[in-house]
């Protein structure tokens, strides 16, 4: 079995260190795992298989010796570093919206369109994977089989998001509003979201 060096990028945030956790649990073959984020986490520590792992400030010295690179910091973020992490050999698993829409990066939920990662490896492939955002990721790996068997003309779909997408001042919010309702105060002001 193959060993990889994986950075994961934006690795202090509510995804990214689920990413190191979900990397960890299912025993992924990786010789290191090493937490990538923005200077803003510099000199911070994560948890990383039962140890503490400082955080790699994310800069051009960063960018090289790894086999694979998984990005949840953002679309700017993933504009501007995963073609560079790709450059330097990287295969690039982006969560951002960034790369979805784009018709030369293959958008790959595993269990429906496997075969789509073949282009990453062709001659003169960008390096980068896109995933849709999580409810379209879920929703389709039920979806394949019915449109596999009967055939799948339309869908119509409503979905309620996630207050996680924006990160964890935004749950920080959500928690102390739901608190202070709980208790009848008023809530805090908002900052992460303008509305209540």
């Amino acid at each position: 079995m193959s060993s990889y060096r994986v950075a994961v990028v934006g690795a202090t945030g509510v995804v990214g260190t689920q990413m190191l956790r979900t990397l960890v649990d299912r025993g992924f073959p990786a010789s290191a795992i090493v937490p990538i984020a923005s200077e803003r986490s510099a000199g911070k520590s994560v948890p990383v298989g039962g140890e503490n792992i400082e955080v790699t400030v994310l800069s051009d010295a960063a960018v090289s010796g790894y086999d694979i690179a998984i990005f949840s910091a953002g679309g700017g973020t993933s504009r501007d570093w995963a073609p560079k992490f790709a450059a330097a050999g990287a295969i690039v698993v982006d969560n951002s919206s960034h790369w979805r829409m784009h018709d030369d990066i293959p958008l790959v939920v595993p269990e429906v369109n496997a075969a789509a990662l073949d282009a990453v490896a062709e001659a003169g492939a960008k390096r980068i994977i896109a995933n849709p955002n999580c409810s379209t990721a879920q929703l389709l790996v039920p979806l394949k089989p019915i449109h596999d068997a009967a055939g799948l003309k339309r869908l119509v779909v409503t979905t309620m998001q996630s207050v996680s997408g924006t990160g964890k001042a935004a749950i920080d919010e959500l928690r102390a509003e739901a608190a202070a309702i709980v208790n009848d105060k008023s809530p805090p002001p908002p900052t992460s979201y303008p509305h209540q």
